[in-house]
């Protein structure tokens, strides 16, 4: 039987009589790459405090690796990368990276090829005060990636980093899952963690409304698949009365179908020969799903 990870096991936390968790309830396999998606103050961050040991839940259980969060061999095992990473200013990345290791107790010396993995060789030697934000969180996966950590957090990583940097960001955590990590990663960025992580959990309010894969939360939600049919302008209309669907601009029809319709619906749209000249296939997308969800949990607010 496969050890988890992570466990939470009906997790609540309360602050001044405000419960901000609710009974969360969730597992992390070897390898996994999980996306925490909710709004600000759905309790996301709270989870990360109590997974790492910095606050202690009212109610449920939590266990990393079987071990109780803050323990020496939970400590061991976890690596966290908060949003903004805050470093001495006067140290150069080397020091810096050296320094962690130390108090990691790992070998200071092959710690600092992280930073050639992160992309920061060229600037081991500049003081930290004169990075950008963007080597800053490098340096900060870096510093979290000493020892080789079995368990991963990452609360909103690419906060303020440029579109490569971001795209870098990611690579370096596909490998790091590929070596047998597991990473749980919050973010707002949702067109980014679409295609960069195995499984989503959304959280509204502090309760876990959603805990599956993009595919099935889609088919689970019933979302609509758009297709965008293209024509001619002189037969844009004709189009849009053999299909039932609606014209967009000059020369496109939008048609809404159930996933189980897709197949007829693109039949349909063959039968129309040479008066179709492209049609596109929109699926719902993590944005789709998380508005969906979280619309479900907001009456019970």
């Amino acid at each position: 039987m496969t050890q988890k990870i992570l466990s939470l096991s009906n997790v609540t936390k309360c602050f001044d009589r405000r419960t901000v968790v609710d009974e969360v309830s969730f597992a992390i396999n070897p390898g996994e790459r999980v996306a925490l998606l909710g709004h600000n103050g759905a309790g996301k961050t709270t989870l990360f405090k109590i997974i790492l040991g910095f606050l202690r839940q009212e109610g449920g259980d939590v266990c990393v690796f079987d071990h109780q969060p803050g323990s020496a061999s939970a400590r061991a095992a976890t690596a966290y990368l908060p949003e903004s990473v805050a470093f001495q200013k006067s140290l150069t990345g080397r020091e810096v990276i050296r320094f962690y290791a130390r108090l990691k107790g790992e070998n200071p010396k092959k710690s600092e090829d992280l930073l050639d993995r992160v992309g920061l060789a060229e600037a081991a030697n500049r003081r930290v005060g004169a990075y950008s934000k963007g080597m800053r969180q490098r340096l900060g996966l870096a510093q979290a990636l000493i020892g080789h950590p079995k368990l991963v957090l990452l609360d909103e990583p690419t906060s303020g980093l440029d579109p490569v940097s971001r795209q870098n960001f990611y690579r370096l955590i596909e490998d790091v899952a590929a070596e047998g990590a597991s990473v749980l990663l919050s973010s707002h960025a949702l067109t980014e963690v679409e295609a960069r992580t195995d499984r989503v959990l959304i959280l509204s309010k502090g309760k876990l409304v959603a805990d599956d894969t993009l595919s099935n939360l889609s088919a689970k939600a019933r979302l609509p698949i758009r297709l965008k049919v293209r024509g001619s302008e002189e037969n844009a209309d004709h189009i849009a009365n053999s299909l039932g669907g609606k014209r967009i601009n000059g020369r496109s029809v939008e048609l809404l179908c159930e996933p189980g319709d897709k197949v007829a619906r693109l039949a349909s749209i063959s039968e129309l020969g040479d008066l179709i000249d492209d049609v596109d296939m929109h699926l719902p997308s993590l944005d789709d799903v998380y508005r969906h969800f979280s619309a479900i949990a907001e009456p019970e607010a």
